[in-house]
């Protein structure tokens, strides 16, 4: 990147132009996001992270519990995940950056296959709620590592997770429709864990393996005033208790990343 000055605020990635850059109007970060033609209708309202922030949501979403472990910098080995998602005026396809405990990105989460047409839904009726949601899970090189799809639906929704070869790892299944969500998470046929809303609105959920045992928490947090007041972005921290092998691992991530976004185009 050229250094040049400017006003704070996203600029191309001169080294990807796929991406966007944030200038901080003294020198480049390590923020960036997808370019694509959906930003000036979506206007987005927010800047870089910021790790002060970010260290204080933790604190707060773990109930002080945060920092206790040391993780291994990606998204599978760090015991605290912080989910934030881009605050948008009018929101086209969600993005999420994802961080680490102390605030250093390890990745993020962007909804692709948004059609004009589907975009055009999305904006201007409440249908986008029964259509196919498509997420990426990205580690912080920009390479996807894990794909969830939600199929059309019409009562209850199912997630299918795959690796970034479109090689199927399992499904995640809605078991219920009234009260607190219970989704499942089956494996070749098997279920071996399972989410957990923990009251109707599903504002935190637990995560459980096969044995009923919680290996996982997500806990919503305060994104501030202006997400609050003019969007429906949220913020979440999500606590995994001890390492996990794969396929449960994959399982964990996929539905920590994505369910609370996928579910909530359910309230449209």
């Amino acid at each position: 990147m050229t250094s040049s000055p400017q006003p704070a605020g996203w600029y191309p990635d001169q080294q990807n132009p796929r991406f966007h850059r944030w200038w901080d109007g003294q020198a480049w970060t390590a923020d960036t996001r997808p370019s694509h033609d959906a930003e000036m209708i979506e206007l987005d309202i927010e800047g870089a992270h910021d790790p002060h922030k970010i260290r204080a949501q933790v604190a707060k979403g773990t109930q002080g519990r945060g920092g206790a472990v040391t993780g291994g910098g990606t998204l599978f080995s760090e015991p605290v995940l912080v989910v934030n998602q881009r605050a948008k005026l009018i929101e086209m396809a969600a993005e999420f950056g994802v961080f680490d405990q102390h605030g250093n990105r390890l990745g993020g989460v962007v909804q692709v296959g948004q059609s004009t047409l589907k975009k055009a839904i999305r904006l201007l009726t409440n249908y986008d709620q029964f259509l196919t949601h498509r997420f990426e899970i990205r580690d912080a090189n920009h390479s996807t590592v894990l794909k969830v799809t939600r199929p059309a639906k019409v009562f209850k929704s199912r997630f299918l997770v795959t690796r970034a070869d479109d090689s199927p790892i399992g499904e995640i299944v809605q078991e219920n429709v009234f009260g607190k969500i219970r989704l499942g998470f089956l494996v070749n046929g098997e279920k071996v864990g399972g989410i957990f809303a923990e009251n109707w609105r599903a504002w935190n959920f637990a995560i459980k393996d096969h044995a009923d045992v919680e290996i996982a928490r997500i806990t919503k947090t305060w994104g501030g005033f202006v997400k609050a007041a003019f969007t429906t972005a949220d913020n979440y921290v999500v606590e995994i208790h001890r390492p996990l092998r794969d396929p449960l691992a994959s399982m964990v991530v996929a539905s920590a990343l994505t369910i609370d976004t996928a579910l909530k185009q359910d309230d449209n």
